[in-house]
């Protein structure tokens, strides 16, 4: 049995972008640990909270339920705060997870890699994906905190730009506020694993986060076969290496 960390900026994160390859190594008898870097205190807030609920708790008790779906053995909140958006007045807020230091950020993550003996880390591609503040520090961290720990196996979650860009026309999105550079072109991707066998349980994990995953979402309005598409397929750079189709685990 080896252990695989996936490190992420904010609660529904970890099932977007890395649900099936989770779920998939729990099922194969691999150990999994979720690693959330805040508790998405920025996000939408939703209009059924509890009174003096705070949205963070909601996302917390979320994140929970998800991992739960995904067959995590463990939960970790880092503890910052939500940065929001690159630009957003958040960001250099006290606390916020872009103005953390990544050494001492990066201390926290490897004590958890060390402490699990961890194989494999996921973290984000250099852009975070799509740009976003907290994604791009997961991307500092989790690559120093691998250094430290010494953990072998660093995958880089990414988007095919290709694969995205399909998917937002199949559904009719045609204008999405989102940088030409978001994604990650094909050819520059070495890791490509089908978790086609996964989607009802990634989807429910999504459902799970139903403060920020609306039925009305782009995550679960499209159709089955667009689902399939748009996430069957998780992607991963893994700097130095040959193309692979699964996570050494």
């Amino acid at each position: 049995m080896a252990t695989l960390v996936t490190f992420h900026a904010h609660p529904d994160d970890e099932c977007i972008v890395t649900g099936g390859v989770m779920r998939k190594a729990f099922e194969e008898g691999h150990r999994v640990v979720l690693v959330v870097a805040t508790r998405g205190e920025a996000g939408e807030i939703p209009d059924f909270l509890e009174e003096n609920e705070e949205l963070w708790q909601r996302r917390v008790v979320e994140t929970h339920a998800s991992a739960d779906l995904l067959g995590v053995a463990r939960v970790e909140f880092l503890g910052y705060r939500d940065s929001g958006m690159m630009g957003d007045e958040l960001n250099d807020q006290p606390g916020s997870f872009w103005t953390a230091d990544v050494e001492e950020a990066a201390q926290k993550l490897a004590a958890i890699l060390a402490d699990e003996d961890a194989q494999v880390l996921t973290i984000y591609d250099s852009f975070g994906g799509y740009g976003h503040p907290d994604h791009i520090q997961v991307h500092r961290v989790g690559k120093r905190a691998a250094e430290i720990a010494g953990t072998p196996a660093v995958y880089q979650a990414t988007m095919s730009r290709e694969n995205m860009r399909e998917a937002f026309r199949r559904v009719g999105v045609e204008n999405l506020e989102s940088p030409e550079e978001a994604g990650t072109p094909e050819a520059a991707i070495t890791a490509r694993v089908d978790v086609t066998k996964y989607l009802d349980v990634k989807r429910a994990a999504m459902r799970a986060h139903a403060s920020q995953i609306p039925e009305q979402s782009f995550f679960l309005a499209m159709d089955d076969e667009t689902f399939a598409f748009a996430f069957g397929t998780e992607w991963f750079i893994r700097e130095g290496h040959a193309p692979e189709t699964t996570l050494p685990l």
